[in-house]
């Protein structure tokens, strides 16, 4: 790559981002609103059919939920990112040192490449039912078929080139596909309730009509399918809230908002969240719903069919394009991780490396079959630290503690930041083993964002103390 090429495309991995580079509210509401209106929703929106849940528990829990999850990005992520101009990665490694954040830096840049790689399966499924390959199945964990390993690589291939690319294009081709796939998406909810009304024999004339048909047949808040936890209104609720903790409460979209002119256009998420995390995925329970009522031996969820049954074609481009504009992002923030342990190395060039892993891992199909598992402990994981990013930005300085204290003692590793971590995780997921059902895996990042600033507060105490100067 030359030299002018990566000067046109700079990010600002490790200084602040000029503000005649930053962006009005409309780039990110396209970005947030492709980004999470996404071929996954597809497989995401089942879950809630497939748990067992009722129609106000569902509906209720997903107003509430996704409410928290915006106020998280415009109240704890945006603010920091819109003062500091700084990726998450850099961020880190002022306040953690540099072996602390590389091994951080690893294990989230390894974790998104999974997550993207799970978004071109996606994608693949739809070829999948375009080109008539055999598609895996929900225990499937190999390539089962070289149409298989091919779709993957055609789909991987122009993500990585787009994400590659940088942050701006990113962003356009975010804003270009954004708006017909949640209509798309839109058109999904409709046409498969107008289809459940056809073979249910049901007359909606009135919303109380409305209402029994969606109570009676398809969120009817019985018994789930074997081997599913049943779902009540606080599992959606923290579903919702959380599903993206390690992008608003994890402070992994520091990296993407410090491009925001202002701190409330944290409220671009919303885009994202109403029409992708609300929207988008009633649409797909309701697809899967139907799959269910016609025959209840099916219990697959592949987006390319469920997609085909609803839309034709179009609905198949939905899917492949919806795969796109998630992975891209994703691909983007895992590039920029391992670009921040490799910092005299292109960008450019690293986050295609990271494309190519992702798409190695989509050719795994058990990294998808099993998504929703792997976005909860993914959150799980990254919370802490975004606990001490907070901590240490708004909490230290009233403490009289010095912010940034790697940087400023010069330490490899700021073992307070390191404590916190580990110690969080250990008691979250001793909790989780232990059983309890207000200690599943979907309960227990809340209190463990606590105990990580606790943590993080009483050990930087000890730490600074008589150390500063």
């Amino acid at each position: 790559m030359t030299e002018n090429t990566e000067s046109k495309h700079n990010e600002y991995e490790r200084e602040p981002v000029p503000d005649a580079k930053t962006k009005g509210l409309k780039s990110f509401l396209g970005m947030y609103a492709g980004e999470h209106c996404a071929g996954t929703e597809l497989m995401i929106g089942p879950l809630f059919v497939a748990a067992g849940v009722g129609a106000f528990d569902v509906l209720g829990g997903l107003l509430l939920g996704n409410i928290l999850a915006v106020l998280s990005w415009v109240f704890l992520c945006a603010p920091i990112a819109v003062r500091t101009r700084l990726t998450l990665y850099y961020q880190l490694e002022k306040i953690c040192g540099r072996h602390l954040v590389t091994l951080y830096n690893l294990a989230n840049g390894v974790m998104f490449c999974f997550l993207a790689g799970s978004m071109i399966t996606v994608s693949a499924t739809a070829l999948g039912v375009w080109f008539n390959f055999p598609m895996p199945g929900l225990n499937d964990v190999l390539p089962n078929s070289m149409g298989w390993v091919l779709a993957v690589l055609g789909v991987g291939a122009v993500i990585s080139v787009v994400a590659a690319w940088g942050y701006q294009t990113v962003a356009k081709v975010a804003n270009i596909a954004a708006p017909w796939m949640v209509l798309v998406f839109f058109a999904f909810g409709l046409i498969g309730l107008r289809q459940f009304i056809d073979v249910t024999g049901y007359e909606v004339n009135s919303l109380s009509s409305l209402w029994a048909i969606c109570s009676e047949h398809i969120w009817k808040g019985g018994d789930p399918l074997p081997g599913q936890i049943k779902f009540t209104f606080w599992h959606v609720t923290f579903f919702a809230w959380f599903c993206n903790m390690a992008m608003h409460v994890g402070m992994s979209d520091l990296s993407v908002l410090r491009f925001a002119k202002k701190p409330w256009h944290g409220i671009a998420s919303a885009s994202g969240m109403f029409v992708g995390h609300f929207m988008a995925w009633l649409a797909a329970s309701i697809l899967y719903a139907l799959q269910l009522h016609i025959n209840p031996a099916n219990t697959d969820v592949l987006p390319g069919p469920l997609a085909y049954r609803a839309a034709g074609v179009a609905g198949l481009a939905c899917v492949i394009v919806a795969g796109w504009t998630t992975a891209n992002p994703t691909i983007y923030r895992a590039g920029l991780a391992f670009q921040a342990i490799m910092p005299n190395k292109s960008r450019f060039a690293v986050t295609i490396a990271t494309g190519l892993l992702a798409t190695l891992a989509g050719m795994f199909p058990a990294i998808a079959m099993r998504l929703l598992g792997f976005v909860a402990l993914y959150g799980l994981i990254l919370m802490p630290m975004g606990a001490v990013i907070f901590t240490d930005f708004w909490i230290l300085p009233k403490l009289g503690l010095k912010q940034y204290y790697a940087e400023y003692k010069g330490l490899k590793i700021n073992w307070a930041a390191g404590i916190a971590w580990i110690a969080t995780l250990a008691i979250c997921v001793a909790l989780v083993n232990s059983g309890k059902p207000q200690f599943q895996i979907f309960f227990v990042s809340l209190p463990g964002w606590f105990v990580a600033s606790g943590l993080y507060i009483l050990f930087s105490k000890i730490q600074q103390k008589g150390q500063l100067t």
